[in-house]
């Protein structure tokens, strides 16, 4: 069951400016600028990474520099399941690599990809070859095709080498619930997302193996794919749900754009334990959830987080080599702050006991071992956070410990080496000094309390031929409870009065002789619940809550140069919020939507996104009113748990409001009632298994009824979007597209076919009647190069095995299953593919590339599709096509007129005006069967051509990070 950003200088927090960790593929398309190239020379660059001696000073510097000034080798990992990855894989090294073995150049042999050492599996590649090389000779131009190809459909992702590093030391179990904060454009996630259904094939075809044994039917043999996984389900205890993956993973970007980038990469995944956010990582927002039985909800606690930050990227210089002309020390000073507060957030939102894997691809130590230390510091210190030794982690992975010690290089270029140097230097600095300016004491070392940096891991670009990368895993031991970021460092925190003490004081005031009915001030009283402050000093002192500005207007991305915004804090305790509202707009709290929330203005890009983009479910795109006068925004503080973390509760506002068409900003998620009477129809039409859950199924639409498409998505999904509906969450996709109305003729077919995405979730409980099994290679090969191959009057003949059973099989979608053999012309891996049976033909529902890329990997056949739709409506249009005589005179006929013209054998009727026997009766019966058929063919050609051309490219995406450049 396979599961399976342009590049930008700003670094906005919750996003990346390092171009998505890609293997290094160059752009595909697009006007050809002239190509200039770049100097990699940097003074202050050089000079401040030797001053920090990451590397010892001789050959091994010599090695460092001169891999870092080299241009990145391309590297590719293979996607999906562990056993669909692992047969694609099989076909990269028996068909392609023994050809590009046999290539020499220049009287040598050429290197070919060869897998990385460390990675599980051998699923990740690297290549190192010129390109030169790589344009000379044809073996490589097939390699390369195979590539694109599989990139197409998902089942390769192209990624940085060590940008695979950190998901692999998250260390994921079955069912647990993972949070990728600043996740875009989505490689990091694609690995994730696996790692969560991890076994899950093999645990439900024993699921399904033991139902069948209990039911004494057979089940057919089960494929490579589910052998990959037995081992890894046999040691599990994770048998919930027959068998299917109960975990999560929760995605998000700040970035409105990069966040559709995301859904376009972990989308191809095609996984209903998914759901794509839009927020702040530094202000991720608590997510409720329903605890039953009218009790209070609860707040979702992470096993999992990764906390793959924003940086300077000074790692990632081999593959942007404008890093060399533009890396300047305050791109990693001005990202400080931010990467402290994300990471203390992470430890905010994980159970105790859970991971945080903080990296970065930067190799300066404010950035790294510096927040490491920040954070730690803030919440509690070792005691509440411990810094995890994955030294025997990744076996051949060659990596170095983090610095213990290390400078930092302020604006002017000066390197100091403590704080107190610091310090001193500003005694004596001129006031309008502004060199200083985004120094801090935590970006030094720390001096109080020593922290194990030698567990931090360090991977320097002369190591094994990569970019440079830093990770730090941290595991939770208690609950903690963050220091706020404006309070000092060393100061001790008294603790915080008791109801007790607020008692004590009145009894002593009572006991000195006050008035115990007057009005006196309580000093205890004051430290037990703090007077509200103005809120409008609090904006401006950078200490308000994080729900006073969730849904202000996003701040401006963090740029190279800096941070663009004032200093954020969090606090423990967190605010309501009221979503701004447009003057003279209409109350927003009708009948049924009072927990609707209306977001203006829209998150950045959500304008232009907008304009390109319509639901799923045909509906028109969302349209945002022109700005006017915006209402203020008053904050209300509220009472929150030590750990809750951050609440976007909603408020009423009597005012009026308006709202543009009736259309919140966020798409809806609306569940249907399983006896929805749409459902009972798909039920019983595919024989639905009753042990297929039922209650997961949803719409994207305001109406929450079933128009167009069916999603389906995992229970904990579901109970996080009923949940926190209307809550200000900004929630962007969630669920696997599994029913899709389809036009068909006839008044028996069930018009909901089942999607390619979903397809592989629901088949194994789809009913006999709508299976069809295929066993030969042959058979596969032709469904795959011919669409619309036909079945009635002798056509079936021609489709080999499955031949009788789709001439007898009922009209509509149905299930092939490909099954393993161990015959010669077999299959090793079981694979499933939807079906279409219409009036007098058969056609697999699936995009055109994704045909080629299994021609290509099945059969290494590159022959163009046959379309027969086109073939039967070009005959029909031909001259010495003669017509029936009862239809010459009116081209109209339909069914209708065939029921009424078959009265009898024999006998004379009218047909539409006409005079026509029982020769023209028949002639008439097979001519409007055709025209019907030939009707339904164009229209699901139609449906597929569009399909095909408008291709899932996010918003602000560029072509070259969507697939493998062509030109290679």
């Amino acid at each position: 069951m396979p599961r399976g950003g342009k590049k930008n200088n700003g670094r906005g927090r919750g996003g990346r400016g390092r171009g998505g960790g890609r293997g290094g593929w160059g752009p595909s398309s697009g006007a050809r600028q002239p190509y200039v190239e770049v100097t990699k020379q940097n003074e202050r660059f050089e000079r401040f990474y030797n001053e920090l001696n990451i590397v010892p000073e001789g050959q091994e510097r010599e090695e460092f520099w001169s891999a870092i000034k080299r241009e990145l080798p391309n590297s590719f990992r293979f996607a999906g399941s562990k056993g669909h990855a692992l047969a694609v894989q099989k076909r990269l090294v028996e068909h392609y690599i023994p050809e590009i073995t046999s290539v020499t150049y220049n009287d040598e042999l050429v290197e070919p990809p060869k897998p990385i050492p460390w990675y599980p599996e051998q699923l990740a590649w690297a290549m190192t070859t010129p390109k030169n090389v790589v344009r000379k000779f044809s073996p490589f131009a097939s390699f390369q095709k195979f590539l694109v190809s599989e990139t197409s459909v998902g089942n390769i992702s192209r990624q940085e080498v060590v940008s695979m590093i950190p998901p692999l030391l998250m260390d994921i179990k079955p069912g647990m619930t993972v949070l990728d904060l600043c996740a875009a454009p989505g490689s990091k996630s694609a690995q994730l997302i696996e790692m969560v259904h991890g076994g899950e094939e093999a645990r439900v075809r024993k699921v399904l193996y033991d139902i069948a044994q209990k039911e004494k039917r057979e089940l057919s043999p089960a494929g490579m794919e589910v052998k990959a996984e037995m081992e890894q389900a046999n040691s599990e205890e994770h048998w919930s749900d027959d068998g299917r993956s109960t975990g999560l993973l929760i995605a998000n970007d700040v970035d409105y754009r990069r966040a559709q980038m995301l859904v376009h990469q972990v989308k191809r995944l095609n996984s209903p334990n998914l759901i794509v956010m839009n927020h702040d990582a530094t202000l991720f927002p608590s997510i409720e959830l329903p605890n039953g039985d009218g009790q209070k909800s609860s707040i979702l606690k992470f096993d999992r987080i990764l906390a793959d930050v924003p940086c300077s990227g000074d790692g990632t210089c081999r593959k942007n080599p404008n890093i060399w002309k533009d890396w300047i020390p305050g791109n990693g000073l001005g990202l400080h702050c931010v990467q402290v507060r994300i990471l203390v957030r992470a430890l905010q939102m994980l159970k105790v006991g859970g991971r945080v894997v903080y990296s970065t691809c930067s190799m300066n130590p404010v950035e790294n071992e510096a927040v490491i230390a920040s954070a730690v510091d803030r919440c509690g210190g070792l005691a509440k956070v411990n810094m995890v030794d994955c030294s025997d982690k990744l076996p051949g992975l060659k990596r170095n410990h983090g610095l213990s010690q290390w400078k930092v290089m302020d604006k002017a270029g000066r390197i100091w080496s403590s704080w107190a140097e610091v310090d001193a230097a500003k005694e004596k600095a001129e006031p309008d000094d502004e060199s200083f300016a985004r120094l801090v004491e935590a970006m030094f070392p720390p001096t109080d309390e020593k922290l194990p940096f030698e567990r931090c891991m360090r991977v320097y670009p002369h190591q094994q031929d990569t970019g440079g990368f830093f990770i730090t895993v941290l595991e939770k031991r208690s609950e903690i409870r963050a220091r706020p970021e404006s309070e000092p460092k060393k100061a001790k925190v008294n603790p915080a009065p008791s109801i007790i003490s607020v008692v004590n004081e009145i009894e002593a005031s009572t006991a000195n002789g006050d008035d115990p009915n007057g009005l006196y001030h309580l000093e205890s009283l004051d430290k037990l619940v703090p007077t509200h402050t103005n809120p409008d000093d609090d904006m401006d002192n950078g200490n308000a809550p994080p729900t006073a500005r969730q849904n202000q207007s996003n701040p401006q991305s963090v740029g190279s140069a800096g941070i663009k915004r004032a200093l954020d804090e969090y606090g423990e305790a967190s605010s309501a919020k009221k979503i701004r509202l447009r003057e003279g707009a209409e109350d927003p709290n009708l009948p049924g939507e009072q927990d609707r929330q209306v977001h203006w203005p829209p998150p950045p890009g959500a304008e232009l996104a907008l304009t390109e983009h319509r639901h799923d479910d045909g509906a028109p795109p969302l349209t945002y009113p022109p700005p006017g006068n915006e209402l203020d925004e008053p904050t209300t503080p509220v009472d929150e748990d030590t750990d809750a973390g951050i609440s976007l509760s909603p408020q009423t506002d009597n005012r009026p409001s308006k709202r543009k068409n009736n259309q919140p900003h966020e798409e809806p998620f609306k569940y249907l009632d399983p006896s929805h009477p749409e459902l009972l129809s798909i039920y019983a039409f595919y024989s639905l298994s009753p042990r297929f859950p039922r209650d997961r199924f949803m719409v994207r639409n305001a109406t929450g009824e079933p128009v167009k498409a069916v999603y389906y998505t995992s229970a904990l999904a579901r109970r996080i979007l009923e949940q926190n509906e209307g809550k200000g969450m900004k929630f962007v996709h969630c669920g696997v597209k599994m029913f899709m109305k389809q036009d068909a003729q006839g008044r028996d077919i069930c018009r909901w076919r089942i999607q390619s995405e979903g397809l592989p979730i629901v088949e194994a409980w789809v009913g006999e009647g709508r299976v069809v099994r295929l066993w030969k290679r042959e058979t596969l090969r032709r469904l795959l190069i011919e669409m619309f191959p036909k079945v009635a009057a002798d056509g079936w003949q021609e489709l080999g095995e499955i031949g009788e059973r789709v001439r007898d099989i009922g009209m509509g979608c149905c299930v092939l299953r490909v099954e393993a053999s161990d015959a010669e012309d077999g299959f090793e891996e079981r694979m499933v593919l939807p079906l279409w049976r219409s009036v007098s033909s058969l056609n697999l529902m699936l995009p055109k590339e994704e045909r080629r890329a299994m021609l290509l990997r099945l059969y290494n056949d590159s022959s163009p599709l046959i379309d027969h739709s086109q073939e039967h409506r070009a005959a029909r249009t031909q001259p010495d096509h003669v017509q029936p005589s009862s239809t010459r005179p009116n081209h109209s006929a339909t069914q209708a007129d065939v029921g009424a013209a078959t009265n009898g054998e024999n006998e004379v009727t009218e047909v539409n005006g006409g005079v026509g026997n029982t020769e023209d009766l028949i002639a008439l019966t097979a001519h409007v069967e055709a025209e019907a058929s030939d009707a339904e063919d164009a229209a699901l050609a139609a449906a597929q051509v569009a399909r095909d051309e408008v291709r899932e490219v996010a918003p602000g995406a560029a072509d070259e990070d969507d697939r493998f450049n062509r030109t290679v």
